[in-house]
Formats: C-alpha cells, sequence, structure tokens
C-alpha cells in the first residue's frame, strides 16, 4: 500500500529530529579488533555483525560511551530494542548524555505505560526533540487521562514554527479516539488540515471521522478526489464499506500507546529522505515497538533497510505484514525487489508469480513483473505481464502512460516495432509532452533512419522539459547529427558529455560529431573515452577501428556514404 510522507517541515526543522551520537573513544590495546569490525560494520549499515562485534569491545570496556552508543544503534537497528533498553539504562546511570539512549528510554516507558514518569524526565530535562517532545508530552497527559492538559501540550506543539501540520494532526487523532469527532472534523476541515490529505494515513484517519458522523458520502467523496478511480484493495474496500452505509470504527489512534508510536512514524516519514537513514531508521522501530501492528511503519523500516542495501533484514521486514493486510501486495512487492537486488532472482520471480495469482486482478502487480522481466532481459515475459497489466484497465487514464512506454521498450527490444511504435505513440495520446517518451520514440527513428524531421521536434520538446537530462540532450545532437546539420550538433553532444561525462555511448557518439567537423584529435580522444568506461555498452570493435582508420573510412566500409566534413577536408 503506498504511504504519502508528509513533507512540509523545512530542512532546519527536520534537522532538529537527528539524532546525534557521542564521539567514539579511541580504540584501546585489547579490543582494537572488535572496534575495527565494528565500525567497519556500521559504515555499511550491517547491524548484525556490528552489534556482535561493540558487545565484545564492551565486554572489553564496559563504561566506554562511544561504544555503548554504537551497540544501542546496532541493535535498534536490527529492532532488537529489547537489547537496546540495558545499554540505555547504562548509558543513563552513568551520566552519559545521549539523545539516542534517551529515545530508547522514552520508548520503554511509553510501552509499559508510565506515562506520569515520561512527563517528571520531560520536565527534568531530557529532550528527544521539540516536535517529539512536545507530542509525546500530549500523549502522555493522555495516557493518564487529563484530556485538557493534553490539548494544551497539543496546542503547544502547534505554536511551534514549522510544526503546526503535526500538532494538529496528534489533536484531531486524540478528539477522535475519545469520540469528540466533531472537533476532529474541525481540524481536518481547516486550512491545516487540508495538508493531511497529502498523507495516507490522515485521508484514513478523515474517512474514519467522516463515517462516524454519519457522512459516508464525503467520506466517498475525499476518496475519489484524493485516490482516484483505480483503488488498492485496502481503500476499494473502504469505499463499498461506505456504499453500503456501514459506519467505520475509528481505529487510526486506539490508545495513548498508539498515540505515541504514530509520533515516531510521523517524524520517521518526515526524515525519510532528508536524514540519515540510520536515524530514520531509529524512529520506525520505535513505532514497530511501541505498536507492533503499525503496518506503515513495518514498510517504512523496510524501504530503509532496502536503501541501505542490508536486503535480508528488508526481505523480514516485509514479511512481517500480515497476508490479511491490504498493504500485503505491498509488502510482497517489496519483498520481491530486494530479492532481485539480492540476486536471487528467481526466488523474486517465485514472489511475484504467486502474486499475480492471489492479486491477479491488480494491474500494478502485473506491471511490477513486467519490469522485473525487463530488468532481466526477458522481453518476451514482460510484454505477456504488461499485456495482462494493460487488459485489466477499466478506461484511459493518463496515468496508465507509464505502462505502454514499457510494453513499447520490451517490443522494441523484441525487434516487434511496429507494436513498439503503436504503444509508445498511445503513450503519447494519454501523455502528450512526456519527456521521456518523445526522447525514446524520437530516438528511434532516428536509428531507423526514418521520421527524422518529427523526429527532431520531439526531441527537441523532451529537451525543453529535461533540460538537465545528458541522455536526452544526447538524442538532440545525434538527431541533428543524423540530419547532416554537424555545427549544430555539436553544443549538444557537448553538453550531453558534461552532463553524462562518463557514458561510453555519449562519448562515442561526441567522437563522431567532432569528426564530421574536422576535429579529427578531439573525435579521437572521445572515442578512447567511450572504451575506457564499459566498451561492452558500445560496439568495441567498430570504435577501435575508427581510431585506426578514421569514422570516414568505417563508413565506406558498412557500405554508406562518408561524411562531407564541414570544413572542406
Amino acid at each position: 500500500m503506498p504511504v504519502f510522507p508528509i513533507r512540509s517541515l523545512s530542512l532546519a526543522a527536520l534537522a532538529a529530529f537527528a539524532v546525534s551520537t557521542a564521539p567514539m573513544a579511541q580504540a584501546q590495546n585489547g579490543l582494537a579488533g572488535a572496534y575495527l569490525a565494528a565500525r567497519h560494520a556500521s559504515f555499511f549499515s550491517d547491524y548484525e555483525a556490528a552489534a556482535q562485534y561493540y558487545t565484545q569491545a564492551l565486554a572489553r570496556d564496559p563504561a566506554n560511551a562511544g561504544l555503548l552508543e554504537s551497540a544501542l544503534l546496532a541493535f535498534t537497528g536490527l529492532g532488537q530494542l529489547d537489547r537496546a533498553i540495558p545499554i540505555a539504562r547504562r548509558m543513563q546511570q552513568g551520566g552519559m548524555g545521549s539523545q539516542s539512549a534517551d529515545m530508547v528510554l522514552l520508548a520503554d516507558q511509553l510501552k509499559r505505560g508510565a506515562y506520569q514518569s515520561a512527563l517528571d524526565d520531560f520536565e527534568a530535562g531530557r529532550s528527544v526533540g521539540p516536535l517529539v517532545d512536545g507530542l509525546i508530552t500530549a500523549w502522555s497527559h493522555f495516557g493518564e487521562g487529563r484530556m485538557s492538559e493534553a490539548l494544551e501540550a497539543f496546542d503547544a506543539a502547534s505554536a511551534e514554527q514549522g510544526l503546526a501540520i503535526f500538532g494538529d494532526y496528534h489533536k484531531a487523532l486524540a478528539l477522535a479516539a475519545v469520540g469528540d469527532f466533531e472537533s476532529a472534523d474541525a481540524i481536518f476541515s481547516s486550512e491545516t488540515g487540508q495538508a493531511l490529505r497529502t498523507t495516507r494515513r490522515g485521508v484514513l484517519a478523515n474517512i474514519g471521522v467522516l463515517s462516524q458522523l454519519e457522512r459516508n458520502q464525503d467520506a466517498i467523496d475525499l476518496i475519489a478526489e484524493v485516490f482516484g478511480p483505480d483503488l488498492d484493495p485496502g481503500m476499494s474496500d473502504l469505499r463499498t464499506r461506505l456504499e453500503a452505509g456501514e459506519a467505520l470504527p475509528f481505529d487510526t489512534i486506539r490508545n495513548a500507546s498508539d498515540g505515541a508510536a504514530e509520533v515516531f512514524y510521523t517524524v520517521a516519514d518526515a526524515l525519510n529522505g532528508e536524514a540519515n537513514d540510520t536515524y530514520t531508521l531509529l524512529y520506525s522501530r520505535v513505532a514497530q515497538y511501541l505498536r507492533p501492528d503499525h503496518v506503515d511503519a513495518m514498510l517504512l523500516t523496510a524501504e530503509l533497510l532496502e536503501v541501505q542495501e542490508r536486503y535480508e533484514l528488508a526481505t523480514a521486514a516485509y514479511l512481517q505484514v500480515p497476508a490479511d493486510a491490504p498493504a500485503f501486495y505491498a509488502a510482497e512487492l517489496g519483498r520481491a525487489k530486494t530479492l532481485e537486488k539480492a540476486g536471487k532472482t528467481e526466488a523474486a520471480i517465485e514472489v511475484m508469480t504467486q502474486l499475480t495469482k492471489s492479486h491477479a486482478d491488480l494491474p500494478i502487480v502485473h506491471v511490477s513483473l513486467g519490469d522485473m522481466f525487463s530488468r532481466m532481459e526477458r522481453y518476451g515475459d514482460a510484454t505477456k505481464a504488461y499485456d495482462r497489466a494493460i487488459a485489466l484497465f477499466s478506461g484511459p487514464d493518463r496515468m496508465q502512460w507509464i505502462v505502454y512506454y514499457a510494453r513499447g521498450m520490451a517490443h522494441e527490444r523484441e525487434k516487434q516495432w511496429d507494436l513498439a511504435e503503436a504503444d509508445l505513440r498511445k503513450a503519447l495520446e494519454l501523455e502528450p509532452d512526456q519527456p521521456r517518451v518523445l526522447n525514446y520514440l524520437g530516438y528511434s527513428y532516428v536509428e531507423l533512419q526514418t521520421n527524422l524531421d518529427e523526429a527532431l521536434d520531439m526531441i527537441e520538446r523532451a529537451v525543453a522539459g529535461r533540460p538537465n537530462d545528458g541522455f536526452i540532450t544526447d538524442s538532440l545532437g545525434w538527431v541533428l547529427y543524423r540530419l547532416g546539420r554537424y555545427d549544430e550538433a555539436v553544443p549538444h553532444m557537448e553538453r550531453a558529455a558534461e552532463l553524462e561525462p562518463v557514458d561510453p555511448v555519449i562519448n562515442d557518439h561526441l567522437g563522431d560529431v567532432f569528426w564530421a567537423v574536422g576535429r579529427k584529435i578531439e573525435a579521437k580522444f572521445q572515442w578512447r573515452r567511450a572504451l575506457s568506461f564499459d566498451p561492452e555498452e558500445v560496439d568495441a570493435e567498430r570504435i577501435r577501428r575508427k581510431l585506426e582508420v578514421g569514422l570516414d573510412k568505417v563508413l565506406m566500409e558498412e557500405g554508406k556514404e562518408p561524411i562531407s566534413v564541414a570544413n572542406g577536408d
């Protein structure tokens, strides 16, 4: 199930939530090996090995603040907060200040329902970060049954610069959790509340509130406004239940522990892509610890591990999503992708094959299988998967262009140009100015030496849409070269090589263009560069022949007319 992150914070505000690690102490005699192995493992986000080696190092130096901090992060990265908590307590008892240790200790208090203890520690000066402090203070008051104090704390969090959306969101959740749906709806209907509809969880909460207010049609309209007609299984089921007149329960938040988990998930989601993945993972792991059934936190954790190339851990995280969860298909898509990245292609195909059976009515499943086959260069299998996806389309939709584009590329690789051209034309019909499609179709025409004027127009439009794309700029230079407009081709090819300096195909093209305008020394230099990068991506033998006898001679050997050199030589 797609998760739509909140993106309202400035980078400066987001940075306030990042956890800083204590400086690592110098390795001492007797623990250097474990220390260095642990540091190496940490550098590559190998949490299993890091936890093992930091534990070994701590056996020799149990009071080392840096080792304790790093071990805590390793165990938290593994999702083993039960092993991180004793380390955090040891750090606290030793007077070792650490935001990450404070976060783990806070998670322990919240998990045990020790809300007053958490409030006392905030009062004594403990801080995880301004947003977490404010919202957890509010949910702790909620957990103690002090709703008035909770609402005041939510308002105080909203008053912080740049944080209104977070404070208002959690206040609405708290109000709905105690049955005050009118007040919750007032927040969702406000100007700030409109921004909450950029997140899936915000929309789900809003739907629950509207349904409890007997406004099912408004909830149905909201689904249509945000998600359109093609819905994933979870949202489709909600719409069906709403249409049947069912009063949907509000279950986004059930208690203070859920609210606290939502705080850590909210921050993790906001930090995703903006802060260090290790620290973002810390927040998502805490969210899962506080609410083990938080499916969105599971998916975010898996995504973060995948980005860090910890594919086994990511696969395990995806497997945590229950088979009966609406997001199960999304988890399986993620699991297949991590298996493929780990080189387990047959296992990845098996996961996708099973998914096409269990979720046969979802186009995204077949598209994803087609994409996987395309990456494996199994284009015949890819086109069959794309066929099944397209057959499921209920009607034309702009976003379908990507599927026709993908199938068109697969057909082109299979040398079925008529089918490829039809799909690429269909993609342009749905998305007329899509640079990727314009470039692919235009470049294909150039290579086929047909429709060159139209190809030039397409590629010029593609460049206008993506002026900093080196490959599209290369296409423009290449079509001008094919049209014999060599002088005009030069600046575009030079620009392409500037944007993609180590691409062998672009350097090869630049060499040909230089030769065409008489810059033969520079041409040979570019051909040599092309061979030095990745000779498997180009016709290496042809380039070596060009270096030996020149481009004109090679063209003549191929039965083509030699280039009329622009300088008259």
